[in-house]
């Protein structure tokens, strides 16, 4: 395909396939993912990749993390169980989360130029994805802010942020192309 078709058809996948992806084609997607600019070559994109048995790990941190913010509830009542259980059943059909964070600096503008890089890199990532017949759907959701959660992965708080959890597998469903707004209604050119 066309890197400009690619850009142009490339969809968020909603669900997936359940067959996994091999490892080296996996590798071979964050390989071109990591072509992303990179401010002083410093690549500072690391990810953890969740697959199999090693989804449990991270499932239940989820789940734990969704229960202190008072997204799913607490306790043992059958609806809750219930619950709890139906999005743990959810995050298991996914074949891949790949969990995205970086060491942060200490200047701020050092710490937007690697947040700017790891952006470039997980779209890289997606299009490289598309290119192979896989799908990705990248999430920024509650779980990566909280303390207990970044601890329980093995990361650090005050020394890691976690950028994107990116869901990966073989598409069953995407999005829709929605279209995109005439370049000339946010396009303004100064002479």
């Amino acid at each position: 395909m066309n890197l400009l078709d690619t850009i142009k058809e490339r969809r968020s996948t909603l669900s997936f396939k359940r067959e996994k992806i091999e490892l080296s084609t996996l590798k071979e997607i964050f390989t071109y993912g990591s072509y992303a600019p990179t401010h002083y070559m410093t690549e500072a994109w690391r990810v953890k990749l969740y697959q199999g048995d090693g989804k449990e790990q991270l499932i239940r941190a989820i789940i734990e993390s969704y229960q202190r913010s008072g997204m799913l509830p607490s306790g043992n009542s059958e609806k809750a169980m219930r619950s709890r259980a139906s999005i743990a059943d959810f995050l298991f059909t996914i074949p891949h989360h790949a969990l995205i964070y970086y060491e942060i600096p200490n200047d701020p503008i050092r710490n937007e130029e690697e947040y700017s890089s790891i952006a470039a890199f997980i779209q890289n990532s997606q299009l490289a994805a598309w290119e192979y017949g896989v799908g990705m759907l990248w999430t920024i959701t509650p779980y990566m802010h909280d303390e207990q959660f970044i601890a329980r992965i093995g990361l650090n708080h005050e020394k890691h942020k976690i950028a994107a959890v990116l869901q990966i597998g073989y598409p069953d469903k995407t999005t829709r192309d929605k279209g995109r707004t005439p370049v000339e209604q946010w396009l303004e050119v100064i002479e």
